[in-house]
């Protein structure tokens, strides 16, 4: 992220962050990047991230959390399932293909959140006033007719993952990302390096950075993994830990 997007971001969370504890009233963001939640991660407010799921990459922050805010407070975010009118007929669809007609509809990336696929349906968390212009007007994926409608989320929406066991020298950053997506070592610190890797939203610039257990790890790019933290040594004094790959 350019600095001086950077600077305009701050002062941007600095505002709302004032405005909430000035008024008693939450103040809220639109879906927010990788690269956006970091920055709030590294301000010195209070605010929380809600994704529609838990696990949820794209996120809003919500401001103001004190007494005077609402006691049940709901996120503006809904659930929009998109599946195919006759899966007999329909194409093999993925993430960016639910992506691209949802933007061809003229509608901007901040107000829709992560996009889950599920045996060929797409399950589409976005803010909740876009919801029914999207219900009513994206008719077709790809070449394939769909239908919409608010849908509660799928059940376990991260669970999809593959797990699986990896032997590392250390658990340092970039000796896991290298183990998890079969790189050369220096290819993995060149990632870090570059600003391509979050460590649960926050910037990790520094190979040699070490993961808590259980943490979320996105490399842009490539993906993100759970890193489930060291399972036993081997022989040889390496380690064999977990990690679940979405």
């Amino acid at each position: 992220m350019a600095e001086d997007d950077t600077l305009k971001l701050r002062k941007r969370f600095e505002e709302l962050s004032t405005r909430a504890e000035r008024t008693g009233v939450r103040e809220e963001t639109k879906f927010l990047n990788m690269a956006e939640q970091s920055v709030l991660l590294s301000m010195p407010v209070s605010a929380e991230l809600y994704g529609g799921y838990e696990g949820a990459e794209r996120r809003i922050a919500v401001f103001g959390c004190g007494d005077a805010a609402e006691p049940e407070y709901r996120p503006p975010i809904v659930c929009v399932r998109i599946r195919p009118a006759s899966k007999r007929f329909a194409d093999e669809l993925t993430h960016r293909d639910f992506l691209g007609s949802l933007m061809a509809l003229g509608i901007t990336r901040e107000v829709l959140g992560d996009i889950i696929v599920r045996d060929g349906e797409g399950w589409l968390f976005c803010l909740s006033p876009i919801a029914p212009f999207i219900i009513e007007n994206l008719r077709e994926v790809k070449r394939t007719q769909v239908r919409c409608e608010e849908a509660p989320p799928p059940e376990t929406a991260e669970d999809r993952g593959e797990t699986r066991s990896i032997v590392i020298a250390s658990e340092r950053l970039d000796a896991v990302i290298a183990a998890v997506y079969r790189l050369p070592r220096e290819e993995a610190k060149a990632l870090c390096e570059k600003g391509l890797v979050y460590i649960n939203a926050k910037l990790a610039e520094k190979g040699g950075a070490a993961i808590p257990e259980n943490a979320v790890v996105s490399v842009r790019g490539r993906g993100r993994f759970r890193f489930s933290g060291a399972d036993r040594t081997t022989r040889k004094g390496r380690i064999r830990a977990n990690v679940t790959i979405y």
